[in-house]
């Protein structure tokens, strides 16, 4: 793929960064809180000639970078003949589907560097456009590298890469290391310049016989550098330590000399967080020392000219002094590192590593506009970000189940050798679109499902009819087994039956079987499920309207409890019970006048005071329950009891759901760390000193195992409980999660929860989780052919042995991910299946059997493996991975193993798949590409390198939740997607074309919104025009805009209406309501906004993507040497 990429195009999707230090924001779900400093940025645009720069102050943050266009430089003219290559030449194929009639097409790539082009003199910076746009052409977009030379001429070198500044004209001598000791710049402190500097960008070739795995390839050597030994490497760590980035395409390993990285400071949790007492931005917080790095530590050569590290965060060039922004000017504070020999100028394209705006935008071009049909074995489906229709024939609808791979290796060899994990992301319940139909219901009568005899695998497209149709052949365990006589049906001449396209499951990939009463609890069918609404009132939850706000809500939203297709009225029952010290249980029995309350206050030994009466049908006591919610805040309006008890409540709605004999879901709100002597009372054990220590992990694990017997006997009833979360200050998630988490069910966080700015958005959570489909009491199998089979499993469930994965609850929004390691050979022909059996009891009380059926190929060249991968599902599956990974091993080892694994696949692919080239080069395969940035947002998102104001509890509510999402919602969560809002078309109805999540792609004439998920921010540069701002925010001036605003104005012109459609699209999208935040620039919450500038460098030591990638090189060249 040519590595000069095109402007960006696409509508992205992104990920976060973790939250820089010293700003405060709002929580996972709270607001924002004052008094925080005010940034310390000047204005976005580019320096104007003439300023002077002052000097910064000690931990100052750093500048946002130019745009990627160079400036011109004297003298240097651009090398002529630029050689295009093509993106997919010789059949090479882009995410594993042959590429399509219409390639796609990619800027060629630039021309090798001329060695005899002058250098950028470092007077000139100040011409450069700050945030200009992108160059629209390609031939613009030259190699930065073309135009400067290599020599060592002159330039200063720019601050210390930790630091965060923008790249000025700095002191001469190259600074080593930043204040925090986290990175080593490439300089004096390196050794000779790594080999890998390279300057053409050609596409590489594998060299298999008959076919080519697509790659990304930067070129070697610079003409006129010998290149170091090759121990070198890229410099030993010289990159920040932990990161994970987007998959770029291959690059030249280190910086160019000159370079250096840094980009907006990223600490920042990938939601927003409470507000943390306003810590001071100076004193970088130190990270953890070099972690994620590996190899040797930097050698103690004598200092002589190196690398620089990246300031901007970009292969973009040096960037110019730039007003209000701290200049490393001679006699700046060198931070500790001695001044060594100037490095000379020279900078690399940010375009020219893989973006994933690029790649998203190709994929929806190149498949958007097709159906996918799932008929043919191993086929890799479009991206998650794009939009597509999909026609079942035979294998499960990718919405139902994504692959790392669609071509697994045939040997468990071949498998190691690669180190790609097998796994699978399967969200059993998931939403269909509306166009598509859902899974038919097949009804065998009392025999229940046809079923293999040995294995117990379902009647599924791929089971064989032998002997005339009188008997089949298991495709999973190859066991013949008679056709029952109410089943039989003759063959075709194909072999095929001819009742085939007349039975579900037969010919589709997913389907639905009624269960017969053999699948049911105690040999006996099921009672609908019941919803338990269970109310803090204590003092804290009185006060700030919440217990008045749930009370309103419920009289409406029980109308709309979950109902089966064609039924009038739910079936759900309904009981409520209020708590603070002791429990008040509600009797609204549809005869009584009046509801009667019945208070346990022996908590230690929970029951439940009443039977009849507690659970009821909503329309029978539909005065009762009004009446009883009109009474609850009065009846608790003067309470002065701070203290609340939980364990117990859980333990009051399993009695009634036992009861009762039926499963169900218990909703609770809750506000406090549960003080008050009962069981499962905790204390506050919060402690930041144990960030970066091998105690780490215990802020993870939960700090009793209370929790975790109580969780057991809720799933043996199907009791799942979902819970609403509004802390003021620590709460233990770790181990007020564990119930929710181990039965399935959901945790919401307002943190700093506020009636005026957070009602509307719990109001849709909850109205939300109250009406979406759910299975109860459910168990899930996953049964694979032979050769392969499912070893470990990752998501919010409860597992009693190593094959059931059970669950209480299980929704749409929810996914299992499942790894398989070989237990044998596998064979081309035959490929490999997996079929994903889900029995649970619907919410009309029905027992159900859903079926997933997925057929993959297996290869036993290395070539077809790497062609058929999808990055996206490999993302979502080493996140879980590492985030279970947390709660055994100090967070640095669960870092170092992402790192050290995703090098492994890389270089797997460089020694096995990629044609001979220099070392020099680094070569990614086509699907593969965006694994660096991707992987490096994961590594610096708040669980695995926390800024200094995440909280414990924000920290142990994302593992939580990232652990069961889907690849879509991973996708976004880590790479946020981000919009120029006022380069929206105001007459259609399609969004905006993304930009990378970069600071530099920002101007501030614009406004911007960024989403990951879980928060939607809305940023408005200082320059946008007086108009648009009175359009949208219906004010007169940037100063009067409202940063307390949750919801837009609703305004009568079409760019109001433009953009509250754009955030209704987006809210739709996902599955949470994403707090809206208002970010003015150079405001004191712009540094939140920043942290989820992903491609950037974070304040909490994150990497840019660009130095990350640079150390994902490094890596790999350790490895093939």
């Amino acid at each position: 793929m040519s590595v000069n990429q095109q402007a960006h195009t696409g509508p992205p999707y992104g990920q976060p960064q973790p939250g820089y230090q010293g700003f405060q924001q709002p929580a996972y779900g709270g607001q924002s809180l004052p008094g925080a400093p005010q940034s310390q940025y000047g204005a976005y645009n580019g320096p104007v000639p003439g300023y002077q720069q002052p000097v910064p102050p000690q931990g100052s943050l750093r500048a946002p970078p130019t745009s990627g266009a160079p400036p011109p430089a004297s003298g240097a003219s651009h090398p002529s003949g630029h050689v295009a290559y093509s993106q997919f030449e010789h059949g090479d194929v882009q995410n594993g589907i042959p590429a399509s009639a219409a390639p796609m097409q990619r800027p060629p790539a630039s021309q090798p560097f001329l060695p005899g082009s002058a250098p950028t003199p470092v007077s000139q910076i100040s011409t450069f456009q700050q945030y200009g746009p992108p160059p629209g052409s390609v031939q613009q977009l030259r190699n930065h590298m073309a135009g400067m030379t290599i020599g060592s001429t002159a330039a200063s070198a720019p601050p210390p890469a930790g630091l965060g500044y923008a790249s000025v004209p700095p002191v001469s001598g190259s600074v080593s290391a930043t204040g925090s000791g986290l990175y080593t710049p490439y300089s004096a402190s390196q050794g000779a310049p790594p080999p890998s500097v390279s300057q053409a960008l050609p596409v590489a070739q594998p060299p298999f016989p008959g076919q080519t795995v697509p790659t990304q390839r930067l070129p070697a050597q610079v003409p006129g550098f010998t290149p170091p030994p090759p121990s070198t490497g890229v410099g030993p760590s010289s990159y920040p330590p932990t990161t994970g980035a987007p998959r770029p395409p291959a690059m030249p390993g280190p910086p160019l000399p000159g370079q250096t990285l840094a980009g907006p400071p990223s600490s920042q949790p990938n939601h927003v967080s409470s507000p943390p007492p306003p810590s001071t931005m100076a004193g970088l917080h130190p990270g953890p020392p070099m972690s994620g790095l590996h190899g040797p530590p930097p050698p103690t050569h004598p200092p002589q000219p190196g690398y620089q590290m990246q300031q901007n965060g970009s292969f973009g060039q040096m960037r110019g002094p730039q007003p209000n922004y701290g200049g490393a000017y001679p006699g700046a504070p060198n931070y500790g590192s001695p001044p060594g020999p100037p490095p000379p100028p020279k900078r690399l394209d940010p375009d020219s590593i893989p973006s994933p705006i690029q790649v998203i935008e190709d994929d929806r071009n190149n498949r958007g506009s097709e159906p996918f049909v799932t008929g043919v074995r191993g086929q890799v489906p479009p991206l998650v970000t794009t939009n597509f229709l999909v026609k079942d024939q035979g294998n499960a609808s990718p919405r139902y189940i994504r692959c790392t791979s669609y071509n697994i290796p045939c040997t468990s060899d071949m498998a190691k050798q690669s180190q790609v994990p097998l796994a699978a992301v399967i969200k059993p319940l998931a939403t269909l679109p509306p166009e598509e139909t859902l899974p038919y219901l097949v009804d065998h009568g009392e025999s229940g499902p046809v079923r293999c005899n040995r294995c117990k695998a379902y009647m599924c497209p791929f089971m064989q009819f032998i002997e005339g149709g009188r008997r089949f052949q298991c495709c999973f365990c190859s066991c013949v087994t008679e056709v029952p006589p109410h089943y039989f049906q003759h063959l075709d001449h194909t072999g095929k039956r001819v009742d085939f396209y007349d039975r579900p499951e037969l010919s589709l990939g997913s389907y639905e079987f009624l269960a017969t009463v053999d699948y049911c609890k105690n040999n006996k069918f099921p009672s609908p499920p019941a919803f338990i609404f269970m109310i803090d009132v204590s003092y804290n939850a009185v006060k700030s309207g919440l217990v008045r706000l749930i009370c309103e809500e419920l009289k409406s939203l029980l109308d709309y409890l979950p109902r089966e297709g064609n039924m009038e009225e739910s079936a759900i029952r309904v009981g409520f019970v209020t708590y603070n010290k002791v429990l008040h249980f509600y009797n609204v029995k549809s005869s009584l006048a009046q509801p009667q309350m019945m208070v346990v206050s022996d908590v230690a030994d929970m029951f439940v005071p009443l039977l009849d009466g507690f659970l009821v049908n909503v329309n029978e006591s539909r005065t009762v329950i009004a009446s009883l919610l009109d009474q609850i805040p009065e009846m608790f309006a003067d309470t002065r009891e701070t203290e609340t008890v939980f364990a117990p409540v859980i333990q009051a709605g399993l009695e009634a759901l036992k009861a009762a004999e039926c499963a169900g879901k218990l909703f609770i709100f809750h506000t406090s760390l549960p003080i008050a002597e009962a069981p499962g009372k905790l204390k506050n054990r919060d402690d930041r000193k144990l960030i970066n220590t091998d105690k780490e992990k215990t802020l993870f694990q939960p700090q009793t195992s209370f929790y975790n017997n109580l969780a057991k006997d809720c799933v043996a009833q199907g009791c799942c409980v979902d819970l609403f979360l509004f802390p003021n200050q620590y709460l233990d998630v770790a181990t007020l999660g564990v119930v929710p988490y181990q039965t399935g069910g959901s945790i919401y966080k307002y943190a700093y929860f506020q009636l005026e700015t957070d009602q509307y958005r719990f109001l849709n959570d909850l109205r939300r989780d109250v009406q979406k489909e759910v299975g109860f009491d459910a168990v899930m199998r996953v049964r694979t052919s032979t050769g392969i089979r499912a070893t470990d499993f990752f998501g919010a469930f409860y597992m009693s042995n190593t094959t059931d994965v059970e669950m209480a609850g299980l929704d749409c929004d929810k996914t299992i991910t499942v790894e398989f390691k070989h237990d044998d050979k596998l064979s081309e022909d035959s490929g490999a299946l997996l079929q994903c059996a889900l029995l649970y009891t619907s919410c009309a009380g029905q027992r159900r059997l859903r079926i997933h059926n997925l057929s993959l190929n297996c290869c036993t060249q290395l070539a077809d493996l790497y062609r058929n991968c999808e990055t996206d599902t490999l993302i979502n599956y080493l996140a879980k991975y590492a985030y279970r990974g947390v709660l055994s091993s100090p967070v640095k080892t669960v870092r170092d193993a992402l790192i050290n694994q995703c090098a492994q696949i890389l270089a797997c692919y460089r020694k096995n798949c990629a044609s001979p080239s220099s070392a020099g080069q680094l070569i990614l395969p086509e699907c593969m590409k965006l694994l660096p940035v991707y992987l490096n947002c994961v590594l610096k998102s708040d669980v695995l390198q926390p800024g200094p104001e995440v909280t414990t509890d924000d920290r142990a509510y994302i593992r939580q939740l990232v652990t069961s999402m889907d690849v879509a919602e991973t996708n976004v969560f880590f790479y946020p997607r981000l919009l120029p809002l006022t380069k929206a078309d105001v007459d259609s109805d399609s969004l905006p074309a993304a930009i990378r999540n970069s600071e530099e792609r920002l101007s501030k004439g614009d406004i911007y919104l960024l989403e990951n998920g879980l928060n939607i921010f809305v940023w408005v540069g200082v320059n946008v025009q007086q108009s648009l701002i009175q359009n949208l925010f219906g004010v007169s001036s940037f100063s009067q805009i409202s940063n307390a605003l949750s919801t837009l104005p609703v305004l009568e012109n079409p760019f109001s209406k433009k953009v509250r459609s754009v955030v209704d699209m987006l809210q739709g999208q996902r599955s949470r309501y994403m707090k809206l935040i208002i970010v003015k620039q150079e405001d004191k919450l712009e540094m939140l906004f920043k942290h989820f500038l992903v491609e950037d460098k974070s304040l909490s030591g994150g990497a840019s993507y660009v130095d990350f990638l640079c150390h994902m090189h490094k890596e790999i060249r350790q490895l093939l040497s």
